[in-house]
C-alpha cells in the first residue's frame, strides 16, 4: 500500500475503536449512572470525546500536508509554552526575553523545519537561545532570583518548542525506501506514546495498587504503569508496517519512547506539584491543559527523532 492507503487504514482503525469506546461509556453511564454523577465514567467519557477532537485534529493537519503538521506543532508549543509560562515566577524584567522566546524562536524553530535546515534546527534553541536569553533579561537590570528566573524560561523553551518540534521534524529525514511515508512516523510516534498514557489509565483503574510516587503523581500505580507501557509496545510493534522497521526494532523502538513518555509526563507532574496545581491549564476536558496531553511527547519525541535518523538515515 502507499502512504495515503496506510493512513486511511490507521485513522479508520483508530475512528472505529473510539466508535466502540464511546459506546461502551454510554452504555456504562446508562447502566450504572444514568441519573447521577459517577466520577470515573464521566471523567472516562470526557477523555473519550477530547480524544475524538484531538484525533480529528491530527487528521486534519495530516490531510493538509506538511505545512498543517507543522502549524499544527507550532500551535502544539505556543499554548503548552504559554501554560507552562503562566505557571512559573517571572518578573518585568523578563519581558523581554520571553518576546524573544514566543516571536523569534518559536516561529524560527518551525520554519527551520519547514525548510529543513536540520543543522541550525539542531542548535538555536540549546545553544543561541540559551546565550542570549539571559543576556536579554540581564539588560532589564533585575538581579532579584535571576538564576532561577532564567532556568525556567530557558526550561520552557527547550521543552515546549525544541522538543516538540522534533515531531514535525521526522519529516525532513531521508530514509531509503522510505521516500513519501515520513508522515507515518509521525502517525507511528503519537499512537505508541498516546496509547501509553490511555493503557496506563486503564490498568491503573483495574489493577492498580501500588502507587509509583504518591507526592508527584498520586494516580499513577506500578501496575498502570508496567501494564501500560508493554500493551503500548504491543501497539507499536503491530504498527511496524507503517514504519521502515522490523516487528522485533518497531517493538523495541515503542518500548524505549514509552519509558520516555512515561517519564516526561512524570518530571512534568512533578513541577505541577511544585507550582501546587494538578493541571497545566484546562484547555482539554478530561485532560487539563495542551502541556498535560504532550508531556510524555516532550520527552519521547526528540528521542524518537534521533533513533530513526542514526539508525534509519
Amino acid at each position: 500500500m502507499n502512504a495515503n492507503s496506510d493512513l486511511i487504514a490507521v485513522f479508520g482503525g483508530i475512528f472505529g475503536l473510539l466508535a466502540v469506546f464511546s459506546a461502551i461509556g454510554a452504555a456504562l453511564k446508562w447502566r450504572v449512572a444514568a441519573c447521577a454523577p459517577h466520577a470515573v465514567i464521566d471523567n472516562l467519557n470526557a477523555r473519550i470525546k477530547a480524544w475524538w477532537a484531538m484525533i480529528l485534529l491530527i487528521a486534519v493537519a495530516i490531510w493538509a500536508g506538511r505545512g498543517g503538521v507543522i502549524a499544527l506543532f507550532a500551535f502544539i508549543s505556543f499554548q503548552s509554552l504559554r501554560e507552562f509560562i503562566s505557571l512559573t515566577h517571572t518578573r518585568l524584567g523578563d519581558h523581554r526575553a520571553l518576546l524573544w522566546v514566543f516571536f523569534v524562536f518559536l516561529p524560527a524553530q518551525y520554519a527551520l523545519v519547514a525548510i529543513d535546515w536540520y543543522g541550525l534546527f539542531a542548535i538555536l534553541i540549546p545553544v543561541y537561545a540559551f546565550l542570549l536569553l539571559p543576556i536579554s533579561a540581564s539588560l532589564g537590570a533585575d538581579t532579584t532570583r535571576f538564576l532561577e528566573r532564567a532556568a525556567k524560561v530557558q526550561w520552557g523553551l527547550m521543552i515546549c518548542v525544541y522538543c516538540l518540534s522534533h515531531v514535525p521534524a521526522l519529516l525532513i529525514l531521508d530514509i531509503d525506501g522510505y521516500a513519501g511515508r515520513n508522515m507515518l512516523l509521525i502517525v507511528f510516534l503519537v499512537l505508541t506514546v498516546q496509547s501509553s498514557d490511555v493503557f496506563q489509565y486503564v490498568w491503573g483503574k483495574l489493577l492498580g495498587r501500588h502507587k509509583v510516587s504518591p507526592a508527584i503523581s498520586p494516580s499513577k500505580t506500578v501496575e498502570g504503569l508496567v501494564g501500560g507501557v508493554l500493551t503500548s509496545t504491543g501497539v507499536g510493534a503491530a504498527l511496524w508496517w507503517i514504519t521502515p522497521f522490523t516487528p522485533l526494532e518497531a517493538g523495541v523502538i515503542a518500548l524505549v519512547v514509552n519509558v520516555m513518555g512515561f517519564f516526561g509526563g512524570f518530571v512534568l507532574s512533578a513541577i505541577k506539584r511544585d507550582r501546587g496545581v494538578k493541571d497545566w491549564g484546562a484547555m482539554i476536558e478530561g485532560h487539563g491543559g495542551m502541556l498535560d496531553r504532550v508531556d510524555s511527547i516532550s520527552f519521547s519525541a526528540p528521542i524518537f527523532f534521533h533513533i530513526v535518523r542514526y539508525w534509519w538515515t
